[in-house]
């Protein structure tokens, strides 16, 4: 695995970097080529509390996770600890006939400020991929978010799927 690391009001010693190649490495093998895969981990401090933020970039899927603690290092083992989680509860969503092709990189066998509250504070450009429903939902799965934004390949539409309160999804088609 590649490594981009940088801190946010945090210089990022040898020791740090080490200690984060060494932890994220764990997750080598769940791919099946590793040396492709991109892990961008982002470290902020906020007063007390450091956060890391791992974000793993691969040809057709991108798995992230963020954890906030007093302790850099703990932050780093539970970042960790919790993108392995994801990987293994999807893991079988994954091996599902449909899905599985375009997940073939895994090795499958193992805040807001209230003063801007109405005013755009983040601008974020994406690149659609074309990609039926059921990857979009595992997508939004891995990046543990509550919504993902992806072209439809049967519609070749742009589509919103997102999770509904009651734990099923919907999908948004737009025209």
């Amino acid at each position: 695995m590649r490594f981009i690391i940088r801190g946010q009001k945090i210089e990022v010693t040898k020791p740090i970097k080490d200690y984060i190649v060494e932890k994220v490495s764990k997750l080598d093998k769940y791919f099946n080529n590793p040396d492709d895969i991109r892990a961008r981990v982002t470290i902020k401090v906020k007063g007390t509390e450091q956060t890391v933020e791992v974000t793993i970039i691969a040809m057709k899927f991108t798995l992230r996770a963020e954890v906030s603690q007093k302790d850099l290092y703990a932050s780093i083992d539970l970042v960790v600890d919790k993108l392995e989680r994801q990987i293994r509860k999807n893991k079988t969503k994954m091996q599902v006939k449909k899905v599985k092709k375009a997940f073939d990189e895994f090795n499958l066998d193992i805040e807001s400020d209230e003063d801007n509250k109405n005013s755009i504070i983040k601008r974020k450009k994406l690149e659609t991929k074309p990609m039926s429903e059921d990857e979009a939902v595992l997508q939004m799965e891995l990046l543990s978010h509550d919504f993902f934004i992806f072209k439809n390949s049967k519609t070749h539409n742009i589509s919103v799927v997102y999770k509904r309160k009651d734990g099923n999804y919907g999908i948004i088609d737009a025209k």
